[in-house]
């Protein structure tokens, strides 16, 4: 079986439901060796939609709706907005396993690893949607993840230094946070649902920090200076603090990252 053709039909599926059947499926059977990863059909397309249902109404940053979480509808709104984040980043995963060829084996199988994953925390999230009386879907959401998806397609050494360790890793800063104001207004089954996400995403974290340092490794680059520099050139420079350092740090970020960091923020 072609691994890059079985991650793209994957990607391309506009089910949820089916989506994460396959995503797990597809971590199985590269587990059995089911797969070879070189492509008879070197050409790989552009993604500019992945498969995704019709909703949700995908918005402008600014136009995602802040609820207090006081209320049942504002947690429904931020376990939406968490879900969305986590479907899209079961599509991330796919694609770095369908576009990036030249990889060492181990790569394939620690991103197909991250989609079943992530296709896990969907399932806890969008099942604690319904329980609540909403469904994935039912809100406007963002496309910033999939956007930076697409403007790191052409270098898996720029995929892995901002994806996994700028945007994902802000989830490690923020997440803390979010259970304690969810248990503050004593909803512990969204607050044990999210110890778990941020349990998983400091590996994935990891994972990118590896896979980053790799890529510096084999192009004899510097990797905490390419790494601000990537940040500069594609961010503008501008990150957002505060860090959650010790999840940082287990993540495959390093005392000294974690300074030049702070100075960019």
């Amino acid at each position: 079986m072609n691994l890059h053709k079985a991650s793209l039909d994957c990607l391309m599926d506009d089910d949820p439901i089916t989506k994460q059947q396959g995503a797990h499926a597809l971590y199985k059977q590269w587990q059995l060796g089911e797969f070879q990863h070189h492509s008879e059909n070197p050409s790989i397309e552009k993604i500019q939609i992945p498969g995704r249902p019709l909703r949700p109404e995908l918005v402008a940053v600014s136009k995602a709706k802040q609820r207090k979480l006081s209320s049942e509808k504002g947690r429904a709104n931020l376990i939406h907005a968490i879900c969305h984040i986590e479907f899209n980043a079961i599509n991330l995963a796919l694609d770095a396993v369908y576009r990036f060829r030249d990889m060492p084996e181990s790569f394939y199988g620690d991103w197909l690893q991250v989609a079943s994953e992530e296709a896990y925390h969907f399932s806890l999230l969008s099942t604690r949607l319904n329980d609540m009386g909403y469904q994935y879907g039912d809100m406007p959401a963002h496309n910033g993840l999939w956007e930076s998806c697409i403007n790191t397609d052409h270098d898996v050494m720029v995929r892995m230094a901002l994806v996994p360790r700028v945007l994902e890793a802000r989830g490690l800063d923020v997440t803390p946070g979010i259970m304690k104001r969810l248990r503050g207004v004593g909803d512990q089954e969204t607050v044990d649902i999210l110890k778990i996400i941020l349990r998983d995403e400091i590996g994935h974290v990891k994972i990118g920090s590896h896979w980053f340092h790799h890529c510096c490794k084999q192009r004899q680059l510097d990797s905490e200076s390419t790494f601000i520099q990537l940040i500069n050139e594609y961010m503008q420079g501008q990150l957002r603090g505060p860090f959650h350092d010790e999840a940082r740090l287990q993540a495959g970020f390093a005392e000294s990252e974690l300074a030049l960091l702070r100075k960019l923020s």
